[in-house]
């Protein structure tokens, strides 16, 4: 996985995930990237977990409050502003529950997060966390 950055979009497993983005009218393609994620029964694998902290960070900015907005989200930010779908509880409930998946013992993204050293990865969830829930 090419990392470049512990912001949501700063993978290319996310990047990737926001070209399909591009082409959808509606909010399935991040409820599909939540379910992925959710689904996953034993070992959450990182490009799923990017894909899903990718679409948590769409949600956020659908709600007015997202948490990383430069030239890696150019796409995403027209995309959110093309689209009149707004995001409901149950949404906000999964990506939620999502978020803590990413943050389990058995998530493969968390664990090279770990292995980095680098801790602004978990504050960057963090901060997404309380970008949906308020």
């Amino acid at each position: 996985m090419g990392t470049w950055s512990h912001e949501p979009f700063g993978n290319d497993d996310a990047k990737d995930w926001a070209y399909e983005l591009e082409d959808a009218n509606d909010l399935s393609l991040i409820e599909s990237a939540l379910d992925i994620a959710l689904e996953s029964e034993d070992y959450l694998e990182a490009t799923e977990a990017s894909e899903a902290v990718a679409a948590v960070e769409v949600l956020a900015k659908l709600l007015g409050r997202g948490t990383q907005t430069d030239s890696y989200t150019e796409k995403v930010d027209e995309w959110v502003k093309s689209i009149s779908a707004k995001p409901d509880a149950a949404l906000v409930a999964k990506a939620m529950l999502t978020l803590e998946r990413v943050l389990g013992e058995k998530s493969e993204l968390r664990e090279l997060w770990e292995e980095s050293g680098e801790e602004e990865w978990l504050g960057s969830i963090r901060a997404l966390q309380s970008a949906i829930s308020a």
